[in-house]
């Protein structure tokens, strides 16, 4: 990615009506709803997610998080769209806005980057939970295709694993987000 501001323009504004990106803010825990129903009123919307292991009950479950739990990106031409809806969209604060309190649009090449991670799909999923004596195998790093087993968490975003090397076995710090669950 350049080293260019997120916005576009030199003061962030776009002269032309081409369609731009903005964000809206969304309503506490809403992010999904407020996609769904601009998604309704046929506004081109992006919501990027995350597929992430939870501990629900005593099971663990694989579900979508927002990668911006209160925010939305969404599509939209200065002359051509009908912004009044988006305000009263349920789900949605407010359309982001900075100083002046008209919206900066986003830089496409922003958006383009983050669709590019949430097309990765399984690759960005998050193990969060291993129980101790389960068989993973690291994905990445000078041990990457190795197997070990999962000894216990240091924190929430590295994990001890015990791996067998020289005849021995050898207590590894890795971040959580290299293993995953051997199959």
């Amino acid at each position: 990615m350049s080293d260019q501001p997120i916005c576009s323009g030199e003061d962030g504004r776009e002269s032309d009506d081409v369609p731009r990106w903005y964000v809206i803010q969304c309503k506490g825990g809403e992010s999904f709803r407020a996609a769904e129903h601009l998604g309704n009123q046929a506004f081109e919307v992006f919501h990027p997610v995350l597929q992430v292991q939870k501990k629900r009950r005593t099971k663990l479950v694989w579900v979508d998080e927002p990668l911006f739990p209160y925010y939305v990106f969404i599509r939209l031409s200065t002359l051509a769209s009908n912004w009044r809806p988006i305000r009263s969209t349920r789900g949605v604060l407010k359309l982001l806005t900075f100083g002046d309190g008209l919206p900066l649009p986003v830089s496409d090449e922003l958006i383009v980057t983050l669709r590019n991670i949430a097309s990765q799909g399984d690759e960005q999923a998050i193990h969060v939970y291993f129980r101790a004596g389960e068989k993973v195998e690291i994905m990445n790093g000078p041990f990457k295709n190795l197997q070990a087993v999962f000894e216990r968490h240091k924190g929430e975003e590295r994990a001890i694993v015990l791996l067998n090397m020289l005849h021995k076995t050898q207590r590894l710090e890795v971040p959580v987000a290299q293993l995953r669950r051997e199959n």
